[in-house]
């Protein structure tokens, strides 16, 4: 089974509200703590903040972008730290383990997306599954 090659560090941002407004509106979640600079003060926060899917889903499009959306197999996230408007992120990967089951080859991923600060935003695992040759 061949190691599938990790790709560069994908960089977004400086992300901004209207990157937080546009995720909410495609995922539904339109918590005002997100958008709404009044209400987010009044919770105790300096600004709003983004929904934390936002940063798994652009691990999740680094990974498929990679790997083929088609060969998900599992995909889980871990939210660690808020990501606030100006913040840049870098996506990264790491193959934790390669091996077959079922007859198909698969590989284990951790995937990491990191604010400019330094500190960790969101933790996700993936499976993939792999055809030996080409991802």
């Amino acid at each position: 089974m061949s190691t599938p090659a990790v790709p560069a560090p994908w960089t977004v941002g400086p992300v901004t509200r209207t990157d937080f407004v546009r995720y909410q509106g495609a995922s539904g979640d339109m918590n005002p703590i997100h958008h709404d600079q009044v209400f987010a003060e009044a919770a105790g926060y300096p600004t709003p903040f983004s929904v934390g899917m936002f940063q798994a889903g652009l691990l999740a499009t680094y990974a498929t972008g990679w790997l083929g959306a088609e060969n998900v197999r599992s995909f889980r996230a871990r939210f660690l730290e808020q990501v606030w408007p100006g913040d840049v992120l870098t996506c990264t990967a790491q193959i934790l383990r390669e091996y077959e089951q079922d007859g198909a080859g698969r590989v284990d991923l951790e995937l990491d997306c990191a604010r400019q600060t330094g500190g960790l935003a969101v933790k996700a695992w993936a499976t993939f599954v792999t055809d030996g040759n080409t991802v």
